[in-house]
């Protein structure tokens, strides 16, 4: 082993014994940091001037029990989960193509500057942290690819001492052991890395490229530092499909027997471009049964409440085998899992396809621009001279901008989050972003042509109060606004307010669905509803100030084209994309979108154009949201179309004329038409 690695170990070991034969504990030389860091850790002038530092003397476990702060409110959802594990995506990019995870044709990739910073990713820890989670997996893409990987875990491993205890990555294992020892230096406890099959000729035509050798050689490398003391946590994951490689379950088993190792099994699970289909997908229960077959003495081994996979052991073995069984045993119950994507949006859900934009709000401070080392290094400056200033108390651990409005986000999205995820039969017609785009080997989004688009819902600035907000939080002054704003993307729920005027002429309260009593945002379920046939119109009206547009329009002589006819065209693509465009709408499957344009000449000062949507669908809920985004998108177009000739033009009238189907019945105009019933 080379002298560099021993120092290594040897340094790390230092860090992990924390006392000393004699009860006291040992002082930790000061890790250089980049200004990105000071999220993590803030030193006072005379800290900076110190080449070392002492640690607090640690409290007793019954005095810690005693002191314990309750969990963040931020990060429990309704079903009293606590999520306490964040796994943050830091690349799309991947140096393999595996079948199951990408398409082969491969992957749109965002922008660069649409993806997190590192000072970004820096911000979110710090800020998660601070409310109670105690674990951070870093993930991709490939995150060994990124180039400053190094140094951002060293940021992230600088956590240590406001409570994150462990740092763990997701690899395919291709560059792992080149910079392995660089990673332990940072602080990394645990490695899941991929690999799906023991036969390098099955490893290029499953991954589409070469690299076995290099994958085994990172294996290798995890357990020579970890004869030096490293630690690391190593386990494989091998997902397992039908004909495919569910022949190497056996010799995956065989890795345990002398290697202290944890070889976890995946089901199969779809995703946007891998050709799932359940005829692929080889069960746990199928999987046990093989295993048993060689070794009838498996044995189960008791869980940890939050573990993903169901853990057994052989009799005799060094390692153990898991299995995560996602698609025919949920373990949702128990989930304590978060996830932030490259590009900056926060899930709550591995199999949901809803999400938020942390990254937004995060520079809205710095008008929306990406925020590098430069940029956080005057932003964490300013507020700390400005909370100097207003207040004699320790510099909170997080300084991300906008941190009241990022956790009234987190708080409200935790909230949203169901009890458990579809399952066969349903999860599979999901539409889904590919693996690669989220998370390796983890989680799933909206496909990148749904939620290109970033929608935003304005919520009211009472809501912060439901989440029992810290007053360090509520001083925050100058980078927080007082009405969050959330952006909200993939296909969110639909929802109506009851209406407050009955046809008997009694008043019923008015209650808006989609709010709940305190004022956040709240999901309404329609799965119990029946698919019926449902229709609406909504109409408005283009009014010119001049003779001259509606003259030119009959004429076909507007510079930029056949005006109705592209207006028609934008309003029918409109009504189809409403869910893209509106966060809290469901994805209906539209059965007839008709766009009526007529133009009205010697009507007012200049004429006017009528419009007339017509939306239809056999579903359970309503398509008046789609009849009024047609309407309204070839209003828009009419305008932008004949803005040359006419500035004074005005869009007016736009309303709901016609609603039919669902309990409701009727409405024509606002008014239930008694003389239909109902039709579900």
């Amino acid at each position: 082993m080379s002298h560099r690695a021993f120092s290594t170990c040897r340094a790390l070991n230092t860090f992990r014994s924390a006392q000393t034969s004699n009860g006291k504990y040992r002082i930790e030389p000061l890790r250089r940091m980049t200004s990105a860091a000071a999220a993590a850790a803030i030193k006072s002038p005379a800290e900076l001037q110190s080449p070392i530092q002492a640690p607090p003397a640690r409290p007793s476990r019954r005095e810690a029990l005693k002191d314990a702060k309750p969990f963040s409110d931020f990060l429990t959802d309704t079903f009293h989960r606590q999520h306490d594990y964040l796994r943050i995506s830091l690349t799309e990019r991947c140096n393999l193509r595996c079948v199951y995870c990408m398409p082969e044709e491969g992957v749109p990739l965002s922008p660069p500057r649409e993806l997190l910073t590192t000072p970004e990713i820096i911000m979110l820890s710090s800020l998660f942290v601070s409310q109670g989670v105690n674990k951070i997996r870093l993930t991709g893409g490939e995150p060994t690819i990124r180039r400053d990987i190094l140094p951002l875990m060293q940021q992230i491993g600088s956590l240590r001492t406001h409570g994150l205890r462990e740092l763990c990555l997701t690899t395919n294992g291709i560059s792992l052991h080149r910079k392995l020892e660089g990673m332990v230096e940072a602080g990394l406890t645990g490695v899941n890395l991929s690999l799906d099959t023991l036969d390098p000729w099955q490893f290029q035509i499953m991954t589409r490229r070469k690299g076995f050798d290099a994958v085994m050689k990172s294996i290798e490398r995890v357990f020579e530092l970890n004869k030096h003391g490293a630690g690391i946590k190593l386990k494989i994951n091998a997902v397992i499909m039908r004909g495919i490689n569910d022949r190497e379950i056996i010799p995956f088993v065989e890795m345990t027997r002398e290697k202290d190792i944890e070889v976890r099994f995946i089901e199969y699970m779809p995703f946007d471009g891998n050709k799932w289909n359940e005829g692929k997908m080889f069960s746990y229960s199928e999987m046990l049964d093989r295993i048993r077959e060689k070794f009838p003495g498996l044995e189960k081994v008791r869980d940890h409440k939050n573990d993903t996979s169901k853990t057994y052991r052989i009799p005799g073995f060094v390692g153990k085998i898991g299995f995560i069984t996602s698609m025919t045993h949920n373990f949702c119950g128990t989930c304590n899992r978060l996830r932030i994507t490259s590009d900056g949006n926060l899930k709550v859900c591995l199999f949901g396809n809803a999400e938020v934009s942390l990254r937004d709000i995060l520079r809205e401070s710095n008008n929306g621009e990406p925020i590098n080392e430069e940029t956080y290094e005057a932003m964490r400056n300013t507020e700390m001279d400005r909370r100097q200033h207003i207040s004699n108390q320790p510099t909170p651990l997080s300084l991300a901008p906008n941190e009241l409005k990022l956790l009234d986000v987190i708080g409200m999205a935790v909230k949203r989050k169901k009890a458990k995820h579809a399952g066969i039969g349903e999860l599979e017609h999901m539409k889904n972003r590919p693996m690669i785009l989220i998370d390796s080997r983890g989680s799933i989004r909206g496909s990148r042509s749904e939620i290109s688009t970033r929608d935003t819902l304005s919520i009211r600035d009472t809501i912060g109060a439901a989440f029992n907000i810290p007053p360090t939080l509520s001083r925050a002054g100058s980078w927080l606004s007082t009405t969050p704003n959330i952006h909200i993307h993939g296909q969110g729920v639909r929802h109506y307010s009851h209406m407050s005027s009955r046809p008997d002429g009694k008043d019923s309260a008015a209650k808006l669905t989609h709010v709940s009593e305190s004022g956040s945002a709240h999901m309404v379920s329609i799965s119990d509803k029946a698919p019926t046939k449902r229709v609406a119109k909504a109409v408005c009206s283009v009014h010119f100030t001049n003779e001259i547009a509606c003259k030119l329009i009959k004429e076909s002589q507007i510079k930029k084209g056949d005006v109705i006819g592209i207006a028609r065209v934008a309003g029918i693509m409109a009504a189809k994309r409403t869910p893209d465009l509106i966060p809290l709408c469901h994805p209906i499957a539209i059965t007839k979108v008709t766009l009526d344009l007529a133009v009205q000449e010697n009507v007012g000062e200049g004429g006017r154009i009528d419009i007339e949507a017509t939306v239809a669908c056999e579903g359970k809920t309503g398509v008046e949201m789609e009849a009024l985004m047609g309407a309204s998108t070839a209003a828009l177009t009419i305008y932008d179309m004949c803005k040359a000739v006419d500035k004074g033009m005005s869009i007016e009238g736009l309303r709901v004329i016609l609603k039919e189907g669902g309990k409701s019945g009727r409405w024509v105009d606002g008014v239930q038409d008694d003389r239909t019933g109902t039709d579900e």
